[in-house]
């Protein structure tokens, strides 16, 4: 898949993966699009720096043929965007 097909695809709601099921692409709340490796939420830009080259090659880029429900569907970045939060702790007066 070209850079265009990925983002099209991803745009349009389809799942698209990156070498294996465990690398989803997703477009974050800014706008960026990041492939994501589901079992740790870890992420990585899906283009270099200039955002014109892929990060892996055109063929191993491809369309979830799984069927998912769209709540399964935001899984990953459900999951990258709580990652992303800063933690938070219990205030020293909240403390039992």
């Amino acid at each position: 898949m070209t850079l265009a097909e990925i983002k099209a695809a991803v745009d349009g709601g389809q799942t698209v993966h990156w070498a294996n099921e465990g690398y989803r692409v997703i477009k974050d709340r800014l706008g960026q699009y990041l492939v994501t490796y589901l079992p740790n939420g870890s992420a990585i830009g899906l283009t270099d720096r200039r955002g014109d080259r892929l990060i892996g090659r055109e063929a191993d880029f491809f369309v979830s043929r799984a069927a998912e429900s769209p709540a399964a569907g935001q899984g990953g970045r459900a999951h990258l965007e709580g990652a992303t939060s800063p933690p938070t702790s219990p205030r020293a007066d909240q403390r039992g």
